[in-house]
């Protein structure tokens, strides 16, 4: 009827779908590659190693912010911003609207796609394995969101996760660009710690608060519900926080890491700048001159004779 609000579940048929957006992303990721990257990689001239972090990290900039753009626009317009509320309320959320299920099912094809795109793109084997785990993670994350009917917190979390990666690999590309450029890494460095405070807080306040509070605490596969019960035992529920809070605890140190030895480096060149700088100005100065005056080339002494010794002739 007229007015109605349509609503959608997933099932098998999502697959074909998928399927076809695969097929759109590697498209795009060829329009992408053709039409901007490679003319951009022609003029920088880069090494082999950094022409393959750039066509990673220019991909990525367009789906990050794509993606940022998106998942913001569906998070307002579906007030899960403006009531927190809504992300455990009437949990199980089994049934979508069409812009929520089509995100998602657009994020499992891209992430999909690049499986196929590693051999596409001719990864090096070194890089291979971090790619591979990075793209796992993501798969396991959304799909886990997607089927456990937890797509309203998976959205927030999906939109930090790619605000603070936009940062980061648009970074890179200036990086790239210009090495003496490092300003816009201090700005993801910010981005990253904010977007990790607001992660650890929206999980502590929807699973330490939000589920245990749902009315229907029982388990019932059926209808979506998989974890209301589970956070009923506070023991549970304290583990999960933990866990989560150490997974946390050890992003943060990995991040400080990289920041303590990005740094270390960075002021190990500077001193080595400045050393060569000092090494430079003494080989500038000026040779003292011997005593006396040149003349014609030849030097002499200040009394006018001259100070090399006169050779004797034999008898």
């Amino acid at each position: 009827a007229d007015g109605e609000l349509v609503q959608y579940h997933y099932g098998l048929k999502d697959l074909v779908t998928i399927l076809f957006y695969i097929f759109v992303a590697i498209i795009l990721h060829a329009v992408v590659q053709e039409y901007a990257l490679d003319k951009i990689n022609r003029r920088l001239h880069l090494s082999k190693v950094k022409h393959s972090k750039f066509n990673e990290s220019g991909q990525l900039v367009a789906f990050h912010l794509t993606s940022v753009i998106w998942c913001l626009y569906v998070v307002v317009t579906e007030g899960y911003i403006s009531n927190p509320r809504s992300l455990w309320e009437n949990y199980p959320h089994v049934y979508l609207p069409f812009q929520v299920k089509f995100f998602y099912l657009c994020q499992l094809a891209y992430w999909l796609h690049a499986l196929p795109e590693l051999y596409f793109q001719k990864v090096r084997k070194e890089e291979i394995p971090r790619q591979l785990r990075c793209i796992t993670l993501y798969l396991v994350h959304i799909a886990g969101a997607y089927l456990l009917n937890l797509t309203r917190l998976g959205l927030i979390l999906l939109l930090l996760q790619y605000l603070a990666e936009f940062f980061f690999h648009m970074a890179r590309l200036v990086y790239f660009t210009d090495e003496n450029n490092e300003k816009l890494f201090n700005v993801w460095a910010v981005v990253f710690v904010v977007t990790r405070l607001f992660t650890l807080t929206l999980y502590i306040l929807v699973i330490g608060f939000g589920l245990p509070r749902v009315e229907s605490q029982a388990l019932d596969p059926e209808r979506g519900n998989f974890f209301s019960f589970l956070f009923n035992n506070i023991f549970f529920r304290m583990s999960v926080l933990l866990l989560v809070c150490l997974f946390q605890a050890s992003v943060m140190w990995r991040f400080i890491h990289f920041q303590l030895r990005r740094w270390r480096e960075y002021w190990n060149e500077q001193s080595s700048r400045k050393r060569a700088a000092a090494g430079a100005k003494q080989q500038a100065k000026p040779l003292k001159r011997d005593s006396g005056y040149h003349e014609n080339g030849v030097v002499k002494a200040e009394n006018g004779t001259s100070p090399r010794t006169k050779k004797l002739k034999s008898p």
